[in-house]
């Protein structure tokens, strides 16, 4: 019987792959490209073109099966495809440790690197020459035996708990469920939102009203629900999923441990701490100048952050609630504030955003901005019937596909990512490799015979998502480790998301992004007009919830000392109490579902949301000044952003676009915090 997974070479055939088939294929693609690199290593006289293109050459497919198998466990997740997705990690990362330390290899980078034609090569590819050069030294290549030997067991354990702990928090937060047998019992909730609570029911073969800890559900709770109790049920069950009351799914001692392997990786190589062995693949120059972004950013946030909340306590006390708010009293009384004062609110907004409206405008944006189509194609195979396939176009040429699955279910992680499905390369026999991206997000489903109805925050993520996609996509670069979103830095890597953001914000753009599922008219002026208004509405709140998070994940990671006891809570403590208007209680524990510095790559790097969103702001506001439509602007944004990917210096890139270095005020201004 054949494997699926070892004969395609380009667009994976998602129907046929059965997880029995995963770890052989990858075993295999992986002992291919081990004795490959051995081979080749063999070769006198090395030059780039077969070091670096034969090592890319052979890799390519490992990064194929990979991304499949990967995206698999995160869209379709089930017990076979986590065991066979689990032992395939650890595989690959057993195989990436090998690599990154292996001597003769490392050797065969330096003689490329002082030869004589290396000044000849490529911007690109030198930058790819000297990533590899720096990743070879995190990788433990100077360390003796024994170091190596220890900092290779854990890279393989930080492998397996990084898993353990995203699969405890998707398993945590399918656990739990409620059912309320009569819509009486969900007051306050609007009607679209009780007809997906009872489809989600029927799903599941249920009467009435089915409440889960999904974003969409979970929001709607704490937003519209005036049962205080229930509000306080589904914020405390979302709070403390993996946390300490889990059973199984108890995340404290997966953290610990992976706290402890990195503090010790980072000791091996020479740093003092996490933090700083994090900050060498990033922008920022040092651990101190992060947190320096962070504590300025903070300091001019914490003050116009109070007044917000005073003014949402004032506004609940005039409502008969008790004072100080409960935080699962917040969102509800936030929302009921924002309509009171702009007249408008995220479910009247709803019918206007039908997912199929907001992705043409989506389409339509970067038309306009690049000069490039966007149009539906039907040969990609598809893991579930909500999958929707295209491909971009420049003057009828194709320059890479993508597929998009917007809605939340069962057996699918939560939040929102672009992931790599294949990078733009140019093959050894000079084949050019076109990219392909998986964009996912979980919105509410389609009720009934209506189309999903996406509210505006949930539009910025949509966009925010496909501005990833559109960095990993429209690069020119063919150099593969500097392609897209490869050899990013870290914080500068949401700049194009962030930036895409900005269209939902703005008229010119609104106009078509909306359209109203049953009319096709756009967002109505008097309502387009408080929408805008409503822009800034708890944006100081909203930054200081950013910055907690930031803080909390740096200086966890700058600080953290294996000899002590919890310094996880304490340290999250002592960033509340410095930065958070807001503090939850004490079984509130969101560091055990923090996927992103604990189950992701934003370790020491959650900060690069708020730093990305300068760089964002200050490259927005040249549209601002030249028209947010502007072709050259596009034009120059393309040629300088997403086309160089990490080919160059993200600040010398950044530069080059805006003509000076960012400026931090630039994100206050847009956010409308006063900067003094």
């Amino acid at each position: 019987m054949t494997n699926p997974l070892l004969e395609f070479h380009e667009l994976p055939p998602f129907p046929e792959i059965q997880a029995g088939q995963m770890v052989a294929a990858f075993e295999q693609v992986v002992a291919e490209s081990r004795v490959g690199i051995e081979l080749l290593l063999r070769e006198e006289a090395l030059t780039y073109r077969s070091l670096v293109h034969g090592r890319e050459e052979l890799e390519d497919r490992v990064h194929q099966v990979w991304s499949t198998i990967s995206h698999m466990n995160a869209v379709v997740n089930s017990s076979d495809i986590r065991r066979a997705h689990q032992t395939c990690l650890e595989v690959l990362t057993d195989y990436q440790t090998e690599m990154g330390q292996n001597k003769v290899l490392f050797e065969a980078y330096l003689t490329v690197r002082e030869n004589v034609a290396f000044e000849s090569l490529e911007t690109a590819e030198k930058k790819v020459a000297e990533n590899a050069l720096r990743d070879f030294r995190l990788s433990g290549i100077d360390l003796n035996e024994k170091d190596r030997s220890e900092f290779s067991q854990l890279a393989r354990e930080l492998s397996e708990l990084g898993s353990t702990f995203n699969n405890n928090v998707l398993d945590a937060t399918q656990a739990w469920t409620r059912n309320i047998a009569d819509v009486d019992d969900l007051p306050g909730i609007p009607d679209s939102l009780i007809a997906a609570m009872a489809q989600a029911a029927r799903a599941r073969e249920e009467e009435g009203y089915l409440l889960t800890l999904d974003a969409p559900c979970y929001l709607a709770i704490v937003t519209y629900c005036e049962d205080r109790n229930l509000r306080r049920d589904m914020y405390l069950a979302y709070g403390t999923r993996a946390g300490p009351n889990s059973g199984d799914f108890d995340n404290t001692t997966v953290m610990e441990r992976i706290l402890k392997a990195r503090y010790r990786q980072a000791q091996l190589l020479g740093f003092n701490n996490f933090a700083e062995l994090s900050v060498e693949r990033k922008m920022a120059g040092s651990a101190g100048e992060v947190l320096e972004f962070l504590e300025d950013l903070g300091g001019k946030s914490r003050l116009p952050a109070e007044k917000e909340l005073a003014e949402i306590e004032t506004f609940a006390s005039d409502q008969g609630a008790e004072i100080p708010l409960a935080p699962w009293d917040v969102t509800y009384y936030a929302e009921k504030l924002k309509k009171a004062s702009f007249d408008i609110s995220e479910e009247e907004l709803r019918p206007y955003f039908p997912a199929e409206s907001v992705l043409e405008g989506a389409f339509e944006v970067v038309r306009r901005l690049f000069d490039v189509e966007v149009v539906p194609v039907s040969d990609m195979p598809v893991w579930h019937e909500d999958v929707k396939t295209f491909q971009i176009l420049r003057d009828g040429e194709p320059l890479a596909r993508f597929y998009i699955d917007l809605y939340t279910r069962e057996n699918k992680q939560g939040g929102a990512w672009m992931d790599v499905c294949r990078v733009r390369r140019r093959s050894a026999a000079g084949q050019l490799c076109l990219p392909i991206a998986f964009l996912t997000c979980n919105f509410s489903c389609p009720v009934g015979d209506d189309p999903a109805l996406l509210t505006h925050p949930e539009v910025v993520t949509l966009f925010h998502e496909f501005g990833h996609g559109l960095h990993h996509m429209l690069t020119a670069i063919e150099a593969e480790g500097v392609s897209g979103i490869n050899g990013v830095a870290w914080d500068a890597v949401e700049l194009p998301s962030q930036f895409m953001e900005n269209f939902c914000w703005q008229a010119d753009a609104l106009a078509f992004i909306s359209g109203h599922y049953q009319t096709g008219d756009s967002l109505p002026e008097a309502m387009l007009g408080k929408l805008l208004s409503a822009r800034n509405f708890q944006a100081a709140m909203q930054m200081v919830r950013q910055l907690e998070l930031g803080l909390f994940d740096f200086r966890l990671h700058a600080n953290f000392d294996p000899g002590k006891e919890d310094q996880i809570q304490a340290t999250l403590d002592e960033v509340r109490k410095e930065i958070a208007v807001v503090t939850p209680p004490r079984e509130y524990s969101l560091q055990h579902g923090f996927s992103h510095i604990f189950g992701g790559g934003y370790a020491a790097g959650y900060y690069s949301y708020k730093w990305a969103e300068v760089l964002s702001a200050d490259a927005f506001s040249r549209f601002i000044e030249d028209g947010i439509f502007n072709r050259q602007t596009g034009e120059d944004f393309l040629s300088t952003i997403l086309e160089r990917g990490g080919s160059e210096d993200a600040m010398d890139l950044f530069i080059r676009f805006r003509g000076r270095k960012p400026e931090v005020d630039a994100l206050l201004r847009q956010d409308g915090i006063a900067t003094g």
